[in-house]
């Protein structure tokens, strides 16, 4: 690789750039080192906005505080082919996120979306016969419509070709261009086409392949704009230091760290080889890299519609972000990147950059050349969207990889969701329909005055909800299915059946079981909505609540004491069919598993908003 600085006409015109750090005799400098910024270290442990010395009075004041607010994204999913179970596994789980945060009262901010520029849009497009735009539209609403089916309920959905995006792209480059971090030179490397990413050759396999998609790399040499990335390498060894949660899980802080701490260097933020994108401002020979237009993308989705997009209305609607959700393959771009260039443009930093395993299955990692590919589309089709969710998230470790096989699913889904959950709500409504007309005899607060069970049910709650607080989606589902567990051992020890032939002292007994057990339902039906909206929707309803007060429950509402005296419960009906698996006689003589599941007609529980 070999990089030639040469002097940028755009920088020269420009009469801000008068701080000495920034002199025009800086940029015709051919050395790659810069002089330390001029942020310190304490302005980002403050937890304020970052502002340029050059420009900052445009941005005080602009980011709002967000205590009672939580910005969560998904990484933009490119569109060079339809969507895939990893694009699926991020985004239920942002959505599961963003539901337990509603739960708590904080004001949501879900963003998602598709990033549609770059060289292998185009190609990808080609190969279809299509237009990139044609192409774009369809892929793009391809995304949506997988996350209606599996009940993603984000509140912004951008697109990279979106005008306003286009338009906040534009000003960022040229704010970032104004305080002296981007600067015109020739590159020559070896680039990786499907990464769309120059690598460093100590990175590549045998032949220069790509590590991530084992193709060779081609030798390119191009007249780029750059980002001064390696101006920033101080500043981001401290603020990693600074705020370890950053980065999250810890180990992969360990990661970006020693990326940081083995030295950083300038990237090529524009393409002359590139039709298909954003142009370059003052320059449209050249388009805007992509990554260096994509990661905006979490700020432009926060513009309204019916204003006049800029960069300043959009961060003041909701920046910084809670929440970066993505892969750990493009951790480097979040937690290097990104962040040098907030820093370069003056705007606070995200809270936290979380990035989660890969998924492979059954021991394998899935390709199409494979034949090992595991569609979202199919699974939600055959087994419904509770069950793919609840599966991805109990059974994954979020954080870690984790594995899919069709045996482990349904079995995991059978006994807990079917079982466990399912068959003690269905058994307890039943016993109260044949023995109490379906009618609650006390007040459940009532009916556990004295009783250890509801002690255990609030353990278990707080436990949920911490491990909702930190990411830990596995542990939490966990501890809400201990919930279901601890009523099945109960009931099962206290026998209501039989205390119900007793009759006077023993059946009132029996009825004060039942309203525990009902209680701990509706509790398990609050807990776990964030990861199955539909099955719990479904058990509030045989509790006798309605749709709307479902929706408008929050996690307060877990507290022990929500069932009421009087109270009738819904007709006994199974809310979750198990999976069956049948035998067939195969023509050469083996049995062949056929899956199947009865399918309901249930509506959603939130409306999915739409860009």
């Amino acid at each position: 690789m070999a990089v030639v600085r040469v002097h940028s006409s755009i920088q020269s015109s420009l009469c801000i750039l008068s701080h000495p750090l920034y002199s025009t005799s800086r940029n015709l400098k051919t050395r790659l080192h810069f002089p330390r910024p001029l942020f310190s270290s304490p302005s980002f442990s403050s937890g304020r906005a970052l502002f340029c010395s050059c420009r900052a009075d445009n941005f005080k004041g602009s980011e709002r505080e967000v205590s009672d607010s939580f910005v969560l994204t998904t990484p933009l999913y490119y569109v060079n082919a339809p969507p895939h179970m990893g694009s699926a596994y991020t985004t239920i789980a942002a959505d599961a996120i963003a539901r337990f945060q509603r739960l708590l009262g904080k004001k949501v901010i879900f963003i998602t979306g598709t990033d549609e520029h770059g060289e292998k849009i185009a190609t990808a497009a080609a190969t279809c016969g299509s237009s990139p735009s044609e192409h774009c539209d369809v892929i793009s609403q391809a995304y949506k419509t997988l996350w209606q089916d599996l009940d993603i309920a984000y509140d912004k959905f951008i697109r990279t070709t979106n005008p306003k995006h286009e338009a906040i792209v534009k000003e960022f480059y040229s704010r970032v261009l104004a305080n002296g971090d981007i600067y015109r030179a020739d590159y020559e490397g070896l680039y990786c086409i499907n990464c769309e990413e120059y690598k460093d050759e100590k990175e590549l396999l045998e032949n220069n392949c790509c590590p991530m998609h084992l193709k060779p790399c081609v030798l390119r040499k191009e007249d780029n704009y750059f980002f001064a990335l390696s101006k920033y390498q101080k500043l981001l060894e401290e603020t990693l230091t600074q705020n370890p949660d950053f980065v999250q899980p810890s180990f992969r802080l360990n990661e970006v760290q020693s990326w940081i701490k083995s030295g950083l260097r300038d990237f090529s933020i524009s393409r002359a080889s590139v039709d298909w994108g954003i142009p370059v401002p003052n320059d449209n020979k050249q388009t805007i890299y992509v990554w260096f237009d994509a990661l905006l993308g979490y700020i432009s989705a926060l513009s309204e519609d019916n204003e006049q997009p800029n960069l300043q209305s959009a961060v003041s609607s909701g920046w910084p972000a809670s929440l970066h959700l993505i892969g750990k393959d493009i951790l480097r771009f979040h937690a290097v990147y990104w962040p040098a260039m907030l820093l370069s443009a003056g705007l606070s930093l995200p809270k936290t950059v979380f990035g989660h395993g890969f998924l492979t299955k059954d021991g394998m990692k899935m390709g199409k050349s494979l034949g090992n590919t595991l569609e979202p589309n199919d699974l939600v089709q055959r087994f419904g969207s509770d069950a793919v969710r609840y599966f991805f998230l109990r059974e994954v470790e979020f954080g870690n990889d984790g594995d899919y096989s069709e045996d482990r699913f349904i079995n995991t889904v059978n006994a807990h969701l079917a079982n466990t959950i399912g068959n003690l709500l269905n058994r307890t409504l039943g016993l109260l329909k044949k023995n109490c007309q379906s009618t609650l005899a006390v007040d459940s607060t009532l009916a556990a005055e004295g009783n250890a069970f509801k002690d255990t049910v609030d353990k278990l709650v707080e436990k949920a909800k911490f491990q909702y607080e930190n990411l830990s989606l596995s542990s939490a589902c966990e501890a809400v299915l201990e919930i279901g567990n601890a009523g099945n051992l109960y009931i099962d020890e206290r026998a209501p059946w039989s205390l119900f032939k007793q009759g006077a002292a023993a059946s009132e007994a029996a009825a004060k079981d039942l309203v525990i057990i009902l209680e701990a339902m509706r509790i398990i039906a609050i807990a776990l909505s964030p990861v199955t909206p539909r099955l719990c929707l479904r058990i509030y309803e045989q509790l006798g609540y309605t749709k709307e007060q479902f929706n408008a429950t929050t996690w307060s509402e877990t507290e022990w004491g929500g069932l009421k005296s009087g109270q009738v419960m819904a007709q006994p009906k199974p809310v979750f069919a198990r999976i069956e698996i049948e035998a067939e006689g195969g023509d050469g003589g083996e049995a062949a598993k056929k899956v199947g599941k009865k399918k309901e007609k249930i509506p959603h529980t939130q409306g999915v908003a739409q860009a």
